[in-house]
This record gives C-alpha cells, structure tokens and sequence, in this order.
C-alpha cells in the first residue's frame, strides 16, 4: 500500500557537472550536515555530512536516503552532581518538508507504515535528502519506536532500523520512480535494500551493476553479525528463502555477517584510509569472491569548518595574523568552559583537547593513566598546560561512561582540566578553533580513518596522535604534527602512555614556551598539508572517479 503527493517521478533539484551526471543514492544511518539536524551520533556522520556538503559545491548527482530520529542520538546533560545523563526529548524540524510519500514494509510480524520527509539543497547547502521515520499514522507505539533512537540498545530494534533504511529506502526510491545507477551503502547498515534489489532484477550480477560499498570497520568483531533466522522472522531478507540467501550473500550457516553480505552483492568496495585498505584486504582475503576493496580516504568540508580568519592568515603565510586569531578564537571557546565548568582559562596558556565519542579503543583517558605525570604536567606553574575532554559515549555503554565520569569527578582536582558535555557540531566546531593540540590516542590500526584532527588542523591546531588511520598519510613528526612511535611491546597500553608523556614533556610543551618560530612554522605547515588532500571535495570527486 501507498500514497504520495510529492512531485513523482523525482528530479534532481540542480543541474549536475558533466563530470558528475551517474545518479548516485548514498544510503547513510546518519548524516551530520547541521547542528539544528540531531541525526547522527559520531564520525560517521560528521563524514557524511561533509560529503553531502561537497556534493552540493561540486553540482554532483547525488541523493542522501537517512532516518529522521525523533529523539535523535541523545542530549548529553548532566545528573545533580554534574555526572553525565542521556537524555531524550523530541526533536521539531520545521525546515523538513513532508513529501507525503507513505508505504508500508513488512518488520517484525507486521507491515510498518514508512513516511518519507524531504531536506532540500539550499537549507544547509548539502545533497537533498529522504528521511524516513515510522513515526507516523497507523503504526501502533512499538512500530513508532523503530524510529526513535539512532543505534536503539535492543537489537531486535537495531535491526528493525537497518531494515528502514535499507528496504524502506529501496522502495522510497520506487515510490518517487527514481532509479539510480549506483547504491552506495555508508556501511553495511542498509544491506537488507540488496534483497529487495535482488526480488526487482533476478539476479546477482543486475544487482552487482548497480551496488558499491564503504567498509568503515576495521576488524572482523566490529561487523555486525547475527542469527539467520533471527533476521529471517524480523523480514530482513525480504521474503527470500534461506537458501537463496547463503548462496547470494557468501554467507553460509546460521551467523549471517552484514559487511561480507555488502561485498559480495557490490561491485566496487572502498575502505576509508590507505591503511584501512589494507588492513581490509587482509581481513577478508578468506572470501575470493567479494568486490575489490580499494580505498578513498576519508575528509572534511573545509568550506563548514574553516574559520575565515585563519583561512586568510594561511593563505598569506601570515604567522602572526595566525597566532593572535588563534588567541581569540580560544577566548570564545573558554567562555563555554566557564559556562559549563565555572572554571576560567587563559587564551594565553597550551590548550589540549581530547574530542570525539567516547570508546574504549580510542582510550580517551590515557592522559591520566600516569597520575603522578599527570599531575606534575598540570601544576606546573612555568608552562602551564589546560586540557578539555568532550565527546558522547554510547548511552548504554557503561565502561565509557564511567570513563567520562572518573574524568569529570578527576577535574574537581584541577582548576586547568574541563570535562564538557553536548559534543555535537557546535561544540565541536568551538573546540577545533580553541585546541592549541588536538590529542587522538586510538590502538593502532583500530581507528579506520578518523576525522576530527583534520577540522582541527584546518583551525591552526596540532595533531598529537598515534599513528593510525589517515594521520599515516599526513603526518610529517615536529615538522606538521607530533606522532608517538607504533608501540612494539606486549603492553602496547603502558608503552603508548609513557610515550605519551614523553611527547608531552620533551617536545609539545616545550616547543609551545620556548620556540614560537617553530610552533607557527608547524602550524602553518599543518594548515597548509590538510587543505587539499583532506578536503571533502577531494573525497566525493574520488567516489565518482574510483567508486561509481
């Protein structure tokens, strides 16, 4: 069943570049294009909605088929004692635009209502985009709840979402009469659209023709992986019997994995850093029958995130123009660390910043795993440092919680250590232009790409990193950034914090007092070594010439 007032059959709404004219649908769970659409979570989001910023600039034939979440990921606020809470409150987007187009699908014993609401270009200056919610008439409260929370704890829930996106975003697209040439899938969660391809065309290769895949995961745990027939009975493989979806999706037994089934139903696949690549190809090289995996490195939309000012200053080579903006830049920052920590910082003073989600394998308290260090670092009254930490951790992840908690309750201690909350794009924005050094302490090869530190060093901010995921491409040690060396040990924890620290006491924060030439000169180098080859227009001129 269905009805729709929406202009049927669909046209893009811009006149695509010659270079650009294949018709793309990306099918992404989150889109980060503004900070008044609460639709995504983390990095994956922040990627696309870079990417669908340069699809805009770029004038490419392109549409981005997400969820409309009602409570989007959370709002991190805090309990009584100032510890972290997620919240949920229901988000109003008056800029959407209801398309009428509403369907149903089969998910969990019953047929969903889907509807379908429209983003158009000029409101953000992104791709247009469908979101789809089952928030909507007809459906009871556990159907409507599908599409409450990105990433829902309860997976039958999670799956129930993936089927959404993938299916339902499949058949928006015959609603609206609009048949892309290619399928891109931002990771695997809207795998379950290949089935429903598969019923339309018959067979594997028609469905290959028209299927890519980004792999975002960069060990064989992290992909999502369940009981067949659990995933039957939900609707997953849209009424195709079991048999015909082993033998199509390279999965045999009852474990079915998502990602393999995106590669063998893909023509052309792509990891999202040249290590990730390769990291990949080895992960799968079990599976010969899968789409090649190459890799386009991930990137960010310079025109969002750049601060004018700076961009100015880069382009003149101006160091000092640089360095006094930069100051400023840091005051605006600090007044949100006053409002939210009642804590003064100084514009003057080495800011370090951890910023991202929150998750074991990025270990954002490594910091202060050497109390003693730590503690020296932070009262030294010579070079003083500050250090802010923000970033969401999973809402029912109670380890990085904790995490988050042990280092707020820990700031009690310091009147130079912040610990806020809210990390979304605003916030993420203000800490990029404030970080003196933008801190990223994942175990190597766990991070696939990582973006924040290229919005931080597109903001004259210096990456202190590990050596992982697209730092490996652009990071030159005390010439752009400050890199610790790949720890070798079997404690590879201990050894990557005491480099660390070591980083920190013999080089950062000595180069920051005591060589301002140098400083400025890295800084500029930083600015300039991410401004192309990191720019999100680089990366969607890449899916179109190496992807699509």
């Amino acid at each position: 069943m269905s009805q729709s007032n929406f202009s049927i059959p669909y046209k893009h709404p811009f006149t695509p570049d010659n270079q650009y004219k294949k018709s793309v649908a990306y099918f992404s769970m989150e889109f980060a294009v503004d900070q008044a659409l609460k639709i995504y979570s983390g990095g994956l989001g922040f990627l696309a909605g870079s990417h669908m910023r340069s699809v805009y600039a770029l004038n490419q034939n392109l549409i981005g088929i997400g969820m409309l979440w009602k409570y989007g990921y959370y709002d991190q606020s805090r309990k009584r004692d100032g510890s972290m809470e997620p919240e949920f409150r229901e988000k109003m987007y008056s800029f959407l635009t209801d398309t009428g187009i509403r369907f149903q699908v089969p998910i969990m014993g019953q047929d969903v209502w889907i509807a379908a609401y429209y983003l158009a270009p000029n409101v953000f200056q992104s791709a247009p985009l469908f979101l789809l919610t089952t928030d909507t008439d007809g459906n009871d409260e556990e159907t409507r709840a599908i599409s409450y929370s990105l990433y829902d704890a309860d997976v039958s829930y999670k799956v129930a979402q993936c089927m959404v996106l993938g299916i339902g975003g499949a058949r928006l697209l015959e609603e609206l009469k609009y048949e892309p040439e290619v399928y891109h899938f931002n990771e695997a969660h809207a795998v379950s659209a290949v089935f429903q391809l598969y019923k339309k065309y018959k067979t594997v290769d028609e469905v290959k023709k028209r299927v890519v895949f980004t792999t975002h995961t960069p060990e064989e745990a992290g992909n999502e992986k369940h009981e067949i027939h659990f995933l039957e009975n939900l609707g997953f493989f849209s009424g195709l019997n079991l048999e015909t979806v082993r033998k199509i999706s390279g999965n045999q037994g009852n474990i079915f994995n998502h990602s393999l089934a995106a590669l063998s139903l893909s023509r052309n696949a792509n990891a999202v850093s040249k290590l990730h690549g390769e990291v990949s190809r080895d992960m799968w090289k079990a599976h010969p029958k899968i789409a090649p995996i190459g890799h386009i490195t991930n990137a960010q939309n310079n025109t969002y995130w750049v601060d004018k000012q700076l961009e100015e200053a880069r382009i003149n080579a101006d160091h000092a123009k640089i360095a006094a903006r930069k100051k400023e830049l840091k005051a605006i920052l600090f007044k949100t660390v006053a409002d939210q920590c009642g804590k003064i910082f100084d514009p003057n003073v080495l800011t370090i910043v951890w910023a991202r989600r929150f998750a074991a394998y990025k270990r954002p308290d490594m910091l202060v795993w050497d109390m003693e260090r730590f503690r020296k670092m932070m009262d030294n009254k010579d070079q003083p440092v500050q250090v802010i930490w923000a970033g969401k951790p999973y809402p029912k992840d109670e380890g990085a919680i904790n995490t988050f908690n042990h280092l707020f309750y820990l700031s009690h201690l310091f009147p130079n250590m912040a610990v806020l909350t809210g990390y979304e794009l605003g916030l993420s924005k203000l800490l990029k232009d404030g970080s003196d050094i933008w801190l990223n302490t994942p175990v190597v090869t766990r991070e696939a790409s990582g973006t924040s530190g290229m919005t931080a060093a597109m903001n004259a901010s210096l990456n202190l990193s590990t050596y992982d995921g697209w730092i490996c491409e652009f990071a030159k040690d005390d010439e752009n950034s400050f890199i610790l060396p790949v720890a070798k040990s079997g404690d590879i924890n201990k050894e990557d914090c005491d480099n660390l620290n070591d980083k920190l006491e013999k080089s950062v924060i000595p180069t920051y007092y005591a060589d301002q030439e140098k400083w400025q000169s890295m800084v500029l180098a930083s600015m300039n070594d991410v401004n192309v080859d990191f720019n999100s227009d680089r990366m969607a001129r890449e899916y179109y010439e190496k992807l699509y």
